[in-house]
């Protein structure tokens, strides 16, 4: 692989992938074609803020949180619809979410497995059931605080956060291979 003035610094799970995962894959899938070999497209990152109904400043709270844990600016989600059995009106923030990208995406993929599942309360390993059927894995998180980036004394209210990761694999037996290739802790 070339390298650019772009490419000057790679990721740890990026050089991981190109030296282990793929070669790995290639011979437990038989894939004639390396471009064949299922790749991580981006990682989204998901806060829903049901309080902001009552104080519409927890959002843009939770949007900044969310910004620390990714390092990129999340996007303040909005209510489509009025919904008056949970006091949502048209156009109320209601959360936060982020999508990662390339870089951006495998350091946090790195500080998620490494660090943050970890530090999960009662962790026996994640749902190796969770695949949408086209090779993407959604997990979702109880507490923000398992990242080492929110200050634990700072915080006001703790949120629970979707990870959705968006492979290309065509079945969910290659994603969840990959997956665990990348040393995702999977439940036996």
């Amino acid at each position: 692989m070339a390298k650019t003035q772009v490419d000057a610094y790679t990721p740890r799970l990026r050089k991981h992938y190109e030296e282990v995962v793929r070669p790995a894959l290639i011979k437990e899938f038989g894939y004639k074609n390396p471009m064949e070999v299922p790749t991580i497209t981006k990682i989204v990152l998901n806060m829903g803020v049901g309080e902001s109904t009552a104080d519409s400043k927890k959002a843009s709270v939770a949007a900044a949180d969310l910004a620390l844990i990714a390092g990129q600016k999340p996007v303040i989600t909005k209510a489509r619809k009025a919904i008056s059995q949970f006091k949502v009106r048209e156009n109320m923030p209601i959360g936060a979410k982020v999508t990662l990208r390339k870089a951006r995406m495998y350091e946090f993929m790195d500080r998620l497995v490494t660090i943050a599942l970890p530090r999960v309360r009662d962790f026996r390993g994640l749902n190796p059931k969770s695949f949408d059927g086209r090779g993407n894995y959604a997990l979702g998180i109880k507490e923000h605080l398992v990242f080492p980036e929110i200050n634990y004394d700072k915080v006001e209210q703790v949120w629970g956060m979707d990870v959705v990761i968006a492979t290309t694999a065509k079945t969910d037996d290659e994603a969840r291979a990959l997956l665990r290739h990348f040393n995702f802790p999977f439940r036996q």
